[in-house]
C-alpha cells in the first residue's frame, strides 16, 4: 500500500456501501499532510444511531485496507457542523459518481492547481508558462511586449519567475532597473508596509516608440537579501480579525493595484516553469486568459502536461480551465524538418487534450457545454502557435540590445503566429494592433 493506492482503495470501500452513503448530507475524506486518511462527517449524524454505526464500521475498515495511510479506528472520525468550515480553505475534490463525498487534501504548499479563479475583468492577462525551462518562454514574452508597444499599446510585464529571475534584464538596461521588485512588495505587505515600496517597483522600458512597456521585476536593482526574502513571499497574511489571506490573494491584490495605477491595455506574466506554487498562482489564481503552454516535442513535455491535465480532470475543473489554454510550439527548427516537427507536436497535443480535457463526444462536435475539437482544427487549443528558432534571439543576456536593433519583419518571422493568436484571442485586434 502506497500513496497512489489510497484513492482507489477508498473508492472501492465507498462503492461497496453506496446505499447507506446516500443518507449522509456530505462526507469528507480528509488526507492530512502526511497522507493519512480520516473521515469528517456532519455533527447531526452523531444522534442517528444507524448512520453513526455505519461510519464507525468505515473507520474500522480504513486502517485494515490502507495500513499506515489511515488513522486508527478510534481516531478516524471527526464531526463538524459545516462542510466548508471543515475544509478550512484546503482544496476539496469531488469523488467521481459519489455526489456527496469529497476528498480534502491538506498540502504543505499554497499551490493546489484545483481552484480556478474566474477570468478577470479589465485588461487581458496573458500567462507565459512551460512545464520545463529552457524553451524560450521569457524571450517570447519580451518580443510580444515589444511588438504590442510598437503598435501603441500600454503593456504591463510582471516577472513572476521569482526563483529564476531575469526577464527584466531583457527589457531594461541596468540604469533603468527599479529600486524594488515583487519580492520586496510581498515581504513588506506581511507587516503592512507595502505602500513604502509600491511606486519604486515600476520601471519603463526604452524599447517602445509609440506605446509603453512597464516592467515590474522579481527583485530590484540591488537584490539585497533576496534568498531570505524569497523564503517569506509565500507566507499567508494574518489580518487583524484573525482571518488568513493566502499569498496568491496578496499577489492578486498587487496586480490589481498595478493595473489601477498604470491603466495598461494588456498584462503579460512570466510564470515559473514546472508544477509549483508560483506557477499555480499564475495559471489558476490570476484570472488569466489565455494561458500559453510552451512545448518542445518530446516525452518530458507530454508527461509533465499530462500530470497537470489529469489533475484538473480528477478535480472536476477541466471545463473551467480548458478554454483558456493554448499550446505554443516553442523554438521550432528552422530547417526542412520544420513542418514534420509541427505536425508531430500537433498530433501529440491532440492526444493529450483529447484524453484529458476534451469531452467524450464525436470530434468536431459541441453539445451544450460539452465539446471536442477535431484534430485538424486550427482554432483548437491543441493546435500550436509557432515560435521559430532564430540565432538573433537565442539568448536573453543581450536581448535588450537586439530588440533595439531588430526590425519588425524579423519579429514577425519568428513570433508572428503567436503574436497574431494573442491579438485575436484577447480582442486587441479591435484596438488597432
Amino acid at each position: 500500500m502506497t500513496f497512489d493506492d489510497i484513492l482507489p482503495t477508498v473508492r472501492t470501500i465507498l462503492d461497496e456501501r453506496r446505499g447507506t452513503l446516500k443518507s449522509l448530507e456530505w462526507l469528507l475524506i480528509n488526507r492530512d499532510l502526511y497522507g493519512r486518511v480520516r473521515l469528517i462527517a456532519p455533527e447531526a449524524v452523531q444522534r442517528q444511531e444507524s448512520v453513526r454505526e455505519f461510519l464507525e464500521a468505515l473507520a474500522t475498515e480504513l486502517p485494515n485496507r490502507l495500513g499506515p495511510h489511515a488513522y486508527s479506528a478510534e481516531a478516524a472520525i471527526l464531526y463538524e457542523a459545516d462542510r466548508e468550515l471543515a475544509c478550512q480553505g484546503a482544496p476539496s475534490i469531488p469523488i467521481e459518481d459519489l455526489g456527496n463525498v469529497w476528498l480534502v487534501d491538506r498540502l504543505a504548499t499554497e499551490g493546489n492547481w484545483a481552484q480556478i479563479a474566474p477570468e478577470t475583468q479589465g485588461p487581458p492577462r496573458i500567462v507565459f508558462f512551460s512545464i520545463k525551462g529552457g524553451v524560450g518562454r521569457s524571450t517570447a514574452l519580451a518580443a510580444t511586449a515589444w511588438w504590442l508597444a510598437q503598435a501603441g499599446k500600454r503593456v504591463l510585464v510582471l516577472d513572476l519567475d521569482l526563483e529564476s529571475p531575469g526577464l527584466s534584464s531583457s527589457l531594461l538596461p541596468p540604469d533603468r532597473q527599479p529600486k524594488y521588485g515583487i519580492t520586496d512588495w510581498l515581504v513588506e505587505d506581511l507587516v503592512d508596509n507595502a505602500d513604502v515600496v509600491f511606486e519604486s517597483l515600476i520601471a519603463t522600458s526604452g524599447l517602445s516608440h509609440d506605446g509603453e512597456i512597464y516592467v515590474v521585476p522579481a527583485h530590484g536593482a540591488d537584490p539585497g537579501e533576496y534568498v531570505a526574502k524569497l523564503g517569506r513571499v509565500w507566507m499567508p497574511k494574518i489580518r487583524p480579525d484573525g482571518t488568513r489571506e493566502p499569498w496568491s490573494s496578496r499577489l492578486q491584490r498587487l496586480l490589481q493595484a498595478l493595473v489601477e495605477r498604470l491603466r495598461p491595455d494588456v498584462v503579460l506574466i512570466d510564470s515559473r516553469a514546472g508544477i509549483d506554487e508560483v506557477a499555480s498562482a499564475c495559471v489558476t489564481d490570476l484570472g488569466a486568459n489565455p494561458v500559453l503552454l510552451f512545448a518542445l516535442e518530446g516525452s518530458q513535455t507530454w508527461t509533465g502536461y499530462r500530470i497537470l491535465f489529469e489533475h484538473w480532470r480528477r478535480a472536476g475543473v477541466a471545463e473551467l480551465v480548458r478554454e483558456r489554454l493554448q499550446l505554443v510550439a516553442a523554438v521550432t527548427p528552422d530547417t526542412e524538418a520544420r513542418l514534420n516537427y509541427l505536425e508531430t507536436l500537433r498530433e501529440n497535443g491532440y492526444d493529450l487534450f483529447a484524453s484529458s480535457l476534451y469531452d467524450e463526444i464525436r470530434p468536431g462536435e459541441a453539445v451544450g457545454d460539452r465539446w471536442h475539437f477535431d484534430a485538424a482544427d486550427d482554432t483548437a487549443p491543441h493546435a500550436p502557435w509557432e515560435v521559430r528558432w532564430h540565432q538573433s534571439l537565442a539568448g536573453l543576456r543581450s536581448l535588450h540590445g537586439r530588440l533595439t536593433e531588430i526590425d519588425a519583419n524579423a519579429v514577425r518571422t519568428i513570433f508572428g503566429p503567436m503574436i497574431d493568436g494573442i491579438v485575436q484571442t484577447t480582442g486587441l485586434e479591435n484596438k488597432n494592433v
